[in-house]
C-alpha cells in the first residue's frame, strides 16, 4: 500500500453514486410498494452499502482499513431508474473515496440480485465519484502570487565545511514542489547575532518566509529561537503546536524540540530541527495548510 503516514489527520467526507435503470415502470412500482418476492429492495440494499463500506479494505487491495464515522444510503426512485447516494465520512489521513463507490456498487448489485427475478432488463450504470471534502487541495487558499522563500541552515559543523548539509536540501527541495520559490539557500554558523541579521536582512529584501533549520535543541549553542523571538512581532502558538503533536506521534523525542514560528511584519519565520528527518517531517506536519497565512494577508492588505 501507498505510505500515507506523512500525512495528517482531517476530516474527509465523500458522495458516491450508482444508477440502477429498469426495463418497466411496474418494476419501480413493486420497489416502492414493497411486492418485490425477495423483499423490501431498498432496506436490504442500504444494510448491504453499510456493511460494505466497512469492508472496503478487505475488497481492494492497495486501501487502507479506515475508521468509517459515518455512512449514509440515499435513494432518489424515478420513472425508470433508482439513483443511489452514498455519503461516508471519517477522521483519518487518507480520503474515504473508494469506500463511497464500493459502497454504492454493492448497494447497486443487491437492487439487481432482487429485482432480477421480475425484471431481466435490469442494468447499472454511472458508478462514480460525486463529491469529495479534506484533502490537500480543499484546506488551502492559496495565495494570487508566487511566495519568495529563503532558507537558513544553521550549523557549526556544516558552516565549517566538516558536514553536508542535507535539511536544507530536503526544506528547499519541498517547499519548490509546493510552488514556493526558494530564492536563497544559507549556511551560518550557530551564532546569535548572525541569526538576526539574516532575519532583518531578509526582511529587508520583503521576502514572505524564512526557514531555519538546526539550533532548536537543548545544548548550549542551539541558540536559534531564542535569536529569533527576541526580533519578531509575534509568535504563532497554533503553528509550533502542529509541529510538535505531529513530531510526538512518531518519536517521543519530538517534545524536546524547540521549533518556532512567528511573524516579522509581513514575513513569516520559522525555525524547524537540524536534522534531515526532522525538518522533512516539520514541513509535512504544516505544509501546505500553511500557505494560507498568505492568502490572509493579502485579505488585510486589501481591507
Amino acid at each position: 500500500m501507498v505510505n500515507i503516514t506523512p500525512k495528517s489527520t482531517t476530516l474527509r467526507k465523500a458522495i458516491a453514486q450508482a444508477i440502477v435503470k429498469v426495463s418497466h415502470s411496474e418494476t419501480i412500482q413493486a420497489i416502492q410498494e414493497k411486492t418485490v418476492p425477495k423483499g423490501d429492495v431498498l432496506e436490504c440494499a442500504r444494510v448491504a452499502g453499510l456493511f460494505a463500506a466497512k469492508r472496503t479494505a478487505d475488497m481492494i487491495p492497495d486501501c487502507h482499513p479506515l475508521p468509517i464515522e459515518y455512512t449514509s444510503v440515499s435513494y432518489e426512485v424515478k420513472e425508470m431508474e433508482v439513483k443511489i447516494l452514498v455519503e461516508i465520512h471519517t477522521i483519518y489521513k487518507t480520503g474515504v473515496e473508494v469506500e463511497a463507490m464500493h459502497s454504492a456498487s454493492v448497494v447497486a448489485l443487491t437492487m439487481y440480485d432482487m429485482l432480477k427475478p421480475i425484471d431481466k432488463g435490469v442494468s447499472i450504470e454511472q458508478i462514480k465519484l460525486v463529491e469529495k471534502t479534506g484533502g490537500k487541495s480543499d484546506r488551502i487558499g492559496k495565495p494570487g502570487r508566487v511566495i519568495q522563500a529563503a532558507v537558513v541552515v544553521c550549523s557549526d559543523t556544516i558552516s565549517a565545511g566538516k558536514g553536508k548539509d542535507e535539511a536544507g536540501e530536503v526544506i528547499r527541495q519541498k517547499l519548490t514542489d509546493l510552488g514556493v520559490q526558494v530564492i536563497e539557500k544559507e549556511i551560518i554558523p550557530d551564532d546569535f547575532d548572525l541569526i538576526q541579521k539574516q532575519v532583518r536582512s531578509y526582511h529587508e529584501k520583503n521576502l514572505d518566509l524564512v526557514i531555519f533549520t538546526g539550533g532548536t535543541g537543548l545544548s548550549p549553542r542551539d541558540v536559534t529561537p531564542d535569536a529569533l523571538e527576541e526580533i519578531l512581532d509575534r509568535r504563532i502558538p497554533g503553528i509550533e503546536e502542529a509541529i510538535r503533536s505531529y513530531g510526538q506521534q512518531r518519536t517521543p523525542f519530538a517534545m524536546l524540540s524547540r521549533s518556532l514560528a512567528g511573524q516579522l511584519g509581513d514575513m513569516m519565520v520559522l525555525a524547524v530541527p537540524g536534522s534531515t528527518k526532522g525538518a522533512s517531517e516539520t514541513i509535512d506536519a504544516v505544509f501546505p495548510a500553511f500557505l494560507h497565512v498568505f492568502k490572509v494577508l493579502e485579505g488585510q492588505r486589501h481591507e
